[in-house]
């Protein structure tokens, strides 16, 4: 695995860039924010993730290995491909995604071209305990006690995924009637995970289910 290249910044490009490595020009894909920091001529470093195709192997640099970390983990998020988890890191910074993944924010995510609400449900369900604010690592998550604060967040998601709004409130409530402790942390991902166990669904049948519905 190629971990990072230093080496002379021969080119940069709207959204790639050429490192010269002893004579060898290896080319790396970046956000722009990324390439701004390259001067040609001068030395560069950038963080990188292979990714591997049966017919391309392609390089994505990164200024720090937290975005690399944070491109990595995106990558995991069924539907994700390497240019949309680039493309999230083009408009959010690192502990952003972090935030947003770790309260359950869907709508950061629909921010990001080519993301609508359903794959942003999805990347908040599927991100739920994988990425985690810098300085709550090994902590339970902040506790929202205001039901007013979490519920709209729970609903926001479920209907990304294709419930109705009047379906989600009414699933929410149901799945917390016997765990008034998790109601009460406020937990946004951990409330959606119970209330998508509670029907017997996972976030993709949860859409089918609803598009059945009409």
């Amino acid at each position: 695995m190629i971990s990072f290249l230093r080496g002379t910044v021969a080119h940069v490009g709207l959204s790639s860039a050429v490192i010269d490595l002893n004579g060898a020009g290896m080319s790396v894909n970046a956000t722009p924010q990324t390439l701004s920091g390259l001067r040609p001529g001068e030395e560069g470093k950038l963080f990188t993730s292979l990714i591997v195709r049966e017919d391309s192997l392609t390089l994505f640099g990164f200024a720090s290995d937290d975005e690399r970390e944070v491109f990595d983990v995106l990558l995991s998020v069924s539907g994700v491909g390497p240019r949309l988890a680039l493309a999230v890191l083009a408009v959010h910074e690192p502990e952003a995604i972090r935030v947003a993944a770790h309260s359950g924010d869907g709508k950061a995510f629909t921010k990001v071209p080519g993301i609508g609400p359903k794959v942003a449900g999805r990347i908040v369900l599927e991100l739920a305990g994988k990425l985690v604010p810098h300085g709550t690592a090994g902590a339970p998550v902040a506790a929202v006690s205001a039901e007013s604060v979490w519920k709209p967040q729970v609903v926001a998601a479920m209907t990304s995924l294709g419930w109705s709004e009047k379906d989600a409130t009414a699933s929410i409530d149901k799945s917390l009637a016997d765990s008034p402790d998790l109601a009460a942390n406020g937990n946004v991902a951990e409330i959606l995970r119970a209330t998508l166990r509670w029907l017997g669904q996972d976030g993709a049948r949860a859409g089918n289910r609803v598009g059945a519905r009409g």
